[in-house]
């Protein structure tokens, strides 16, 4: 390049330079100069969560009685309540979302809710369905190039900020300069208070037992390299906190809090799989601490984007393995969840669950989950019921939900019939509701008319009980006790199997070939009776090929054993792998003995009991062999 076009090109850039910087200094006014513009009957909105603007807020509350009919818009509030008290006649908190600081105020009817998916709130204000007279927002101080960052709040604080008829912003050096889609020029601001202070900062809830438990549910669902988002409360949190032992997550979401920076720390989070945006964390505002703040500071690691970006669907759909936990507060038994009222009470808000939601069933891989506790806070109710509570509102449609999870395991809703889906609820409800749900379900015929003939309803699933395993000639397999709704997996087990050797392995099961009493084998107590399914593949892949069945004697320390596999993995592995583990569960559980009888040719399944490294006794009557497998003496004791 020439020297004269050097110098011309430094001397634009200075002239650039001063230009933004001449607007700024026009443009900085002390609060109460700022806020004059905001006259009576205006829209006003107020940056919210975190990156609230305290200062303009507090300006504006203390001009209040010179001003009359102000619609104030945020989405939510976490600091202190603002512009809903009692007599407060002059304006009215319009929110997008209920939190604890505006949740009394919106029951009273002091305030506002205004229902509607996160996503779609941008579009609100650009297509003049929603116009703004006057944004009050923060931002970073100017770069060197004149840009402003959101900094923690970019969500919908941007397009308010480019659609309002003014703009004006606090600058407050403590606001972190975030990378992404998150800056406004000075150009495009009209007025520019300096003034420092302390971001709101919010705490990470108390996770409780309940919490913790339901975390490891979730942990159990989410694989290495997924892409993940959770939504709000000590069950989320708790979630998160559960992936520790993750590989190579990544994160899209709307809302980032220190649960994440947590993972981070761990190593937990690296995002080197992501799809999207590989290497980098992608949010669209922040809920935490300082140290969240400062993690996000200037970091290439993290980029945020405004709110019709992260909450678009067809943007997360293009996370491969996107997984998004999501808090409930009903569910009923066909599946509807309930997620932002109390009846007829509003306690949060439809948020970003449906954006989500939506967005994970483009997602290769993707994943749903609704996380909940089985009961109200003081136990007095359940959370899985047959019907929401008058007033709720349904967030999740009962064709749109995935899986339910609670401290008692995990509903895999997906593809199945309303018969299924309350089965599988009431069998992660607390046990003490169970049975009552058991009859509501056989009064709406969702269930058989005879359920309480073979329903075990106050089993609690045995989680401790899952185990995978990789066999060299198969892969890998997945083992766990049966539940309710394994009934038609299990049959096309049995319908897959050659004929006699379905009736002789399990002759005390089965009434009558080709119908089999699969209820029987499928409900069982978890401990009188046990019965382990194997999948092929990853968890629950569907396709049962394995399946051991016990049942205790009176004496409860002998149990007959029966087992079959698929012929397809016949000579693999899968047989020996099963019961090996079964037997080795149930010499935990102070069972001394198995018995189980094998037809003469079928002699090949010695060798599985031989392999297993117990002491082992045989004998033949009535054309079966008597096989008895002694749990308490290794196979070395065994006398010649």
């Amino acid at each position: 390049m020439a020297l004269d076009q050097i110098t011309g090109s430094a001397r634009a850039a200075s002239h650039i330079t001063r230009e933004w910087r001449s607007l700024y200094e026009r443009g900085k006014k002390d609060a109460r100069a700022a806020l004059d513009v905001i006259r009576s009957g205006h829209r006003v909105f107020m940056g919210s969560g975190c990156g609230e603007p305290q200062y303009l807020a507090q300006g504006l509350e203390e001009r209040l009685h010179r001003l009359s009919d102000l619609e104030i818009l945020h989405i939510l509030s976490v600091g202190k309540p603002r512009f809903t008290e009692a007599g407060l006649d002059q304006c009215r908190l319009k929110s997008f979302f209920v939190a604890s600081a505006n949740r009394e105020a919106v029951a009273e009817g002091r305030a506002d809710y205004t229902p509607i998916n996160l996503v779609d709130i941008p579009g609100l204000f650009r297509s003049g369905a929603m116009p703004i007279d006057v944004a009050l927002i923060q931002v970073s101080p100017p770069d060197d190039h004149g840009f402003c960052s959101c900094g923690i709040a970019v969500d919908i604080a941007k397009a308010a900020a480019e659609t309002a008829r003014h703009v004006i912003a606090q600058v407050n050096p403590r606001m972190p300069r975030t990378l992404g889609d998150c800056f406004i020029h000075v150009s495009h601001i009209d007025t520019f208070v300096e003034h420092e202070e302390p971001l709101l900062e919010v705490e990470l809830p108390i996770m409780n037992r309940i919490a913790v438990d339901i975390g490891r549910h979730v942990a159990g669902l989410v694989e290495d390299g997924s892409t993940i988002r959770t939504g709000v409360g000590s069950i989320s949190v708790a979630s998160l906190y559960a992936l520790e032992g993750k590989k190579d997550l990544g994160v899209h979401t709307d809302m980032l809090t220190d649960a994440y920076l947590h993972l981070v720390k761990k190593g937990a989070i690296t995002n080197a799989r992501k799809t999207l945006h590989p290497g980098k964390i992608v949010a669209s505002f922040c809920l935490g601490s300082r140290e969240l703040y400062d993690f996000v500071n200037n970091n290439p690691m993290v980029a945020l984007y405004p709110i019709d970006y992260t909450n678009d669907c067809a943007v997360i759909g293009q996370n491969d393995k996107m997984v998004t936990i999501n808090s409930a507060l009903e569910v009923d038994l066909s599946g509807q969840v309930c997620a932002d009222s109390l009846g007829y009470e509003i306690y949060s808000g439809v948020g970003g669950t449906i954006d989500f939601v939506r967005g994970t069933k483009s997602s290769r891989g993707g994943k749903s989950i609704m996380v909940l506790p089985s009961t109200t806070m003081d136990s007095s109710r359940s959370r899985i019921v047959a019907a929401l509570t008058e007033g709720a509102g349904v967030v999740t449609t009962r064709g749109g939900v995935e899986y339910v999870v609670t401290e008692y395991g995990v509903a895999g809703l997906q593809g199945k019939s309303l018969r299924e889906r309350a089965l599988a609820l009431i069998s992660i409800a607390h046990p003490d509701f169970r049975d009552e749900l058991m009859e509501a379900a056989r009064r709406i015929n969702y269930v058989d008319k005879d359920v309480n003939r073979w329903a075990a309803t106050k089993a609690i699933y045995p989680y401790d009980w899952e185990h995978s395993q990789d066999l060299p000639r198969v892969g890998k397999v997945f083992f766990r006790p049966s539940k309710s709704i394994d009934e038609r997996a299990v049959k096309e087990f049995f319908y897959s199997l050659p004929r006699a050797e379905a009736y002789l392995r399990f002759p005390m099961l089965l009434k009558s070939y080709p119908h089999y009493d699969v209820k029987a084998i499928v409900n069982t107590d978890y401990h009188r009776e046990m019965c382990i399914l194997g999948f092929a593949g990853e968890k629950d892949s569907g396709r049962v090929i394995a399946l051991a069945h016990y049942r205790l004697d009176d004496d409860a320390i002998t149990a007959e054993l029966d087992f079959a596999v698929h012929p397809d993995f016949g000579r693999s592995g899968v047989a020996t792998s099963m019961v090996r583990y079964i037997a080795q569960r149930s010499a935990d559980r102070g069972i001394k003995t198995f018995v189980s009888y094998i037809s003469r040719g079928n002699e090949q399944a010695f060798g599985v009991f031989q392999k297993l490294g117990y002491a082992l006794e045989r004998s033949l009557s009535a054309g079966a062999y008597e096989i008895r497998l002694r749990l308490d003496e290794p196979a070395t004791a065994q006398a010649p």
